[in-house]
């Protein structure tokens, strides 16, 4: 069997005030053709499963273009075009093949292109022809598009928040490929719109329990897959929203499954809509995030800076958490990782031991905030500087510095990045059990990782570019009513 797969994935906050371009793709992740490296990366499951089973099936794998970026504001046209358009080339050097395995993200937006993925999808299908099985592994923070459904054979989304099982999704996504290849299967899929946008956080009920119920009905009398999309509400396009998508076993009657996949998919998302307001995510405002960390006993405190960060396309060069502390004359906190490649090559340029005024954070727009001019002692630096994954592997910040004002530790960072290690901090030297309270710039997947350390974790709903508040977004795109902008009961 001959398999190509690539990568072409960004998320897009179409309210963001920073363009993704072609140099955030080659910033965080740009492998041409044969170029990935020797570990999983967050776009590639697809290519890594197949890795790991090819030799033994005895196929013969085609690996085209791997590219990523940092979410951000919308992709420019140019990087759209021009990164499609690379993956496009590699699938038509690699032609004939049995199966086209893409990684996707499913909200990237870019200008001219709502629906990249389903732009993208649509032209690998034109080019493999009806034959050949298409397969995309997406985030569940995508925007679901009747072209996304309409030319894959199979969409597998992550189902863990945070996204800790990238590479079990894509193993799954190849066997179900494979078994479709085979005619062994024949997935027939219906989708139900939920009429609101909410997250699953995995790490919490009622979500933990949902999960793992839908899993356990996969494989079973005809049920071949199931994916909850939470929607990414910060992409102002015609699909956003939560959904769920159902695969049913059309190989003895293709009516009956699509039947007994509407069916499956109706009772889950009236399941949804009904614990929507345990799903959706408390926010505290700052004043009393801080005082709630202060109340209580034990320590490190985690405090989730939502609005701020880069994993919804936020700068993470905000400053209101920080102020409020250093105003309050909060002490023994930390506060990271922030985006100032300024404040990082002025930091280096002072060296370690440096007492310096250096002005930090607010450097994007009103959104960051104003920016603060603080005394601070410079106490390690760092080149190359990496934090862990949520697949394991490294993920690089750029150079790197730990600096100290008025008893506050701040971890400066020159490529964009949300907090998703604790060695961003603590291979600096910053031991975070040493700190009452630790600001992350991260909405959810900061917790695979310091959960582990944190006594207590509360989310914050600061001001910020990937603010939490919706209503006070202004939407043009997205169809309406959708809760929790407006009242919406149910779905049928």
């Amino acid at each position: 069997m001959r398999v190509f797969t690539a990568a072409l994935a960004t998320e897009t906050n179409t309210f963001a005030p920073v363009p993704t371009g072609l140099a955030s793709f080659k910033d965080r992740e740009y492998f041409p053709a044969g170029q990935h490296p020797d570990h999983i990366t967050g776009s590639a499951g697809p290519l890594w499963a197949l890795r790991e089973v090819s030799a033994a099936k005895g196929w013969t794998v085609i690996e085209g273009m791997v590219a990523s970026a940092q979410p951000g504001g919308t992709t420019t046209r140019q990087a759209y075009e021009t990164l499609r358009d690379e993956l496009l080339a590699d699938l038509r050097a690699a032609l004939p093949v049995d199966m086209a395995l893409i990684g996707l993200h499913g909200a990237m937006v870019a200008d001219g292109y709502d629906d990249c993925e389903g732009d993208m999808l649509a032209r690998v299908r034109a080019l493999v022809g009806p034959d050949a099985v298409v397969g995309a592994e997406i985030d569940p923070h995508n925007h679901l598009s009747k072209a996304m459904v309409q030319h894959a054979d199979v969409l597998v989304s992550f189902k863990e928040y945070p996204h800790t099982d990238v590479l079990e999704r894509g193993r799954e996504l190849v066997a179900l490929c494979e078994a479709t290849a085979q005619r062994r299967i024949r997935p027939v899929a219906a989708v139900v719109d939920c009429r609101m946008v909410v997250p699953f956080h995995t790490t919490r009920q009622p979500a933990r329990g949902l999960v793992d119920r839908i899993q356990a009905m996969e494989g079973r009398d005809g049920v071949l897959s199931i994916s909850l999309t939470h929607g990414f509400s910060l992409g102002d396009v015609q699909d956003m929203g939560t959904k769920v998508l159902v695969y049913c076993d059309g190989m003895a009657s293709p009516a009956a499954a699509l039947a007994q996949a509407q069916t499956l998919a109706q009772t889950l998302a009236d399941e949804i809509i009904g614990m929507r307001d345990q799903l959706a995510v408390r926010y505290l405002s700052i004043d009393e995030a801080l005082d709630a960390a202060l109340a209580f006993d034990g320590a490190p405190v985690v405090l989730a800076d939502r609005a701020d960060n880069p994993g919804s396309g936020a700068p993470g060069d905000s400053t209101f958490i920080l102020r409020r502390m250093l105003e309050r004359g909060i002490t023994g906190a930390a506060i990271g990782p922030m985006w100032d490649p300024v404040a990082v090559r002025t930091a280096f340029e002072a060296g370690e031991g440096a007492r310096l005024t250096l002005r930090v954070g607010g450097k994007i727009g009103p959104a960051s905030g104003d920016p603060l001019d603080l005394a601070c002692t410079v106490k390690a630096l760092r080149t190359e500087h990496q934090m862990a994954g949520l697949s394991g592997a490294p993920i690089a910040v750029g150079d790197a510095a730990w600096v100290e004002a008025a008893g506050v530790d701040i971890v400066l960072i020159s490529l964009r990045r949300q907090a998703t290690g604790t060695n961003v901090f603590t291979d600096l030297g910053c031991e975070l059990s040493q700190r009452k309270i630790v600001v992350v710039k991260s909405a959810q997947h900061f917790h695979a990782s310091f959960a582990k350390v944190a006594k207590q974790v509360l989310y914050v709903g600061a001001p910020g570019a990937a603010t939490p508040f919706l209503h006070t977004l202004d939407y043009r795109k997205i169809q309406r009513p959708i809760w929790p902008l407006d009242a919406v009961d149910a779905v049928k």
